[in-house]
């Protein structure tokens, strides 16, 4: 996954199973790469290591940041595209709803159940 977050340090604000999968989402994000993360939403099949999903909450650039202060951003095998930019995906609570929708939607798991583990 070529655009995958380079994190070098970062802190789990939540955790939720999704069907066999468990996802994390991530604050306070150090990285290697060139972006500026609010939150890291990272999906990791059960049994695996790595994430096969990112879901990302990071500052939008100059230019962009009339519509808003952050970029909603889905990194995947086959996927790496901005879909919103808006001053909401500051806040954690509504960044783990979309994320948590978006990760469903991208992975075929609308039908699995959402529990939240912390």
């Amino acid at each position: 996954m070529q655009d995958r977050p380079q994190i070098k340090t970062a802190l789990p604000k939540r955790r939720y199973q999704i069907g066999d999968h468990t996802a994390t989402i991530l604050g306070e994000i150090e990285t290697d790469d060139d972006h500026r993360y609010r939150f890291i939403l990272a999906l990791v099949p059960m049994g695996e290591q790595e994430p096969v999903l990112y879901v990302t909450s990071q500052q939008a650039p100059a230019d962009r940041r009339g519509e808003g202060a952050y970029d909603l951003r889905v990194i995947s095998a086959s996927l790496t595209d901005v879909l919103d930019t808006a001053d909401r995906w500051e806040s954690l609570d509504q960044f783990a709803d979309q994320a948590i929708d978006l990760a469903q939607q991208v992975l075929g798991l609308r039908n699995q159940q959402v529990i939240k583990l912390m």
